[in-house]
């Protein structure tokens, strides 16, 4: 997602759309408290919750730019 002050969070969720109306509620990762509104700007779906964990820390140690290139579709 991105945040109203431009920063990029990542995590993982079995409901999407539940998951950031409680970002937006103020229920969210504590990283996300206070940084709305979001906007959803990628996502993957993944079989199982160990496959998609493993996406997450591979997609949080990306740099910044690395992480727009994914956005913009970059392989």
């Amino acid at each position: 997602m991105e945040c109203a002050d431009s920063s990029l969070y990542t995590g993982i969720t079995t409901e999407l759309t539940l998951r950031i109306s409680e970002h937006e509620m103020g229920k969210g990762a504590r990283y996300s408290h206070g940084r709305g509104p979001f906007r959803l700007v990628h996502q993957e779906l993944y079989k199982n919750r160990a496959e998609a964990s493993k996406r997450e820390i591979i997609i949080k140690a990306m740099t910044r730019t690395r992480k727009l290139a994914l956005i913009q579709g970059a392989p």
